[in-house]
């Protein structure tokens, strides 16, 4: 039975590797930059789209594919910030997105009238980082609540994302928590990954954070 499993798992991720190819070359093709974000469960993922959505959905054409397990609450709060569709994804208590679901989101996407893609995962370090979406990033989130040692714990996850994005850095007062221990852990997986420290509640850090975003679509990175 455990022969019979893995035979079956590998044929599932070689489907989904196929559709993820093919929505890579959708968004090239339309020059439409898609960003993979991951986190666990309240590190701050819908927040920081919420003012990233209401701070630069005026010069820059966003779209978010919000996947949830079972809510569309993600969806519902950033729809009120952007005139292009966010396509709600329930997974029906998986613990990923994977490419099919994300290629059948863009059907609902008028991809000509978009420059930026955010498919906002399944709050998880684990599952996410072994499904390819189509993606032309992954940017992982973790928090100061969470503890400094994100990286090891996780390290593919940090290893597969282009950048990392520390978040709720304005608790760094009132918890104890070692910001050159989390730095550190960090370049222990990843010595070259871009690293940016914010407050999606305060804004503290946000401006890095949309220069990276800008860079990514003047650049013509398609998903």
């Amino acid at each position: 039975m455990a022969i019979r499993t893995i035979e079956v798992r590998e044929k599932v991720m070689a489907r989904n590797d196929e559709i993820a190819a093919t929505v890579r070359e959708r968004l090239r093709e339309n020059g439409v930059t898609a960003l993979n974000l991951v986190s666990s469960p309240g590190a701050g993922k819908t927040l920081l789209l919420e003012r990233t959505l209401a701070e630069l959905g005026a010069e820059l054409r966003i779209a978010v594919v919000a996947g949830d397990v079972q809510t569309h609450n993600d969806a519902s709060r950033l729809e009120a910030l952007t005139d292009h569709l966010v396509q709600a994804v329930v997974t029906g208590g998986a613990c990923h997105m994977d490419a099919r679901q994300v290629s059948t989101a863009l059907d609902a996407i008028d991809l000509d009238r978009t420059d930026l893609v955010f498919i906002e995962n399944v709050g998880n370090l684990v599952c996410p980082a072994s499904w390819d979406l189509g993606e032309a990033e992954k940017v992982v989130l973790f928090s100061v609540p969470e503890g400094e040692d994100k990286p090891v714990k996780y390290p593919r996850m940090f290893r597969e994302a282009g950048c990392a994005v520390l978040n709720k850095i304005d608790l760094l007062p009132y918890v104890p928590f070692d910001l050159d221990r989390a730095i550190g852990y960090l370049r222990e997986v990843n010595p070259e990954q871009q690293l940016f420290l914010t407050s999606a509640l305060s804004g503290e850090g946000l401006d890095e954070w949309y220069g990276y975003l800008r860079s990514k679509v003047g650049a013509g990175i398609g998903g």
